[in-house]
């Protein structure tokens, strides 16, 4: 079984296994980032997509991609026209920080928020869509909750989230090794499979 955080993007992986596993079928069950260390360590994983920074003991980490971060807007903020934002042009909006936050961007001279953090990224999403705040996140994350009355802006000078692929060292299979190959570029014909 394969875990995967929101947002990750894996089917190019999922259509390689296909193809070089078509009699073994690839679980997948989405986690949360905040759970992802202990979905790990529970025994039904054999790997998992995950956001780093995670705890590496007994793990093997592979980075798969960097995510650049965007800033959700309203559709009608005067955000949108602009083609990239800097974190200066958001003084004076106020950025949600929703519980389940990624990223934990402070932007200078933004508003407070005049209401408690939302649970989470889609619930923040809501709030945006309603013309109240501004949202940064990784850019799968803004894809994953898009909606018609919301827009997003490359980050320019946001930090970089990193996907990176994670499994126990001690659960080292032959299907966590043909996955490990599949993300690394290895044809079914290598050596290494």
């Amino acid at each position: 079984m394969l875990g995967a955080i929101p947002g990750a993007t894996l089917g190019k992986w999922i259509d390689a296994w296909s193809r070089r596993m078509p009699r073994t079928p690839l679980v997948l069950r989405e986690i949360a980032v905040s759970d992802q260390r202990s979905a790990l360590d529970a025994d039904d994983l054999d790997a998992a997509l995950v956001r780093l920074p995670i705890d590496r003991a007994d793990l093997h980490v592979i980075p798969l991609y960097d995510e650049i971060p965007v800033v959700v807007c309203s559709a009608e903020s005067h955000l949108t026209a602009a083609d990239e934002l800097e974190l200066d042009d958001l003084a004076g909006e106020v950025v949600i920080a929703p519980a389940d936050d990624v990223l934990a961007v402070t932007a200078p001279d933004a508003a407070p928020a005049a209401f408690d953090p939302p649970a989470t990224t889609a619930d923040a999403v809501e709030i945006v869509a309603a013309g109240v705040g501004v949202l940064i996140v990784p850019m799968s994350l803004a894809r994953l909750h898009h909606r018609r009355d919301v827009a997003f802006r490359p980050l320019r000078d946001g930090p970089t989230s990193t996907v990176a692929l994670a499994w126990h060292a001690s659960r080292t299979t032959p299907a966590v090794d043909t996955f490990v190959g599949i993300v690394r570029g290895r044809t079914a014909n290598s050596s290494r499979g």
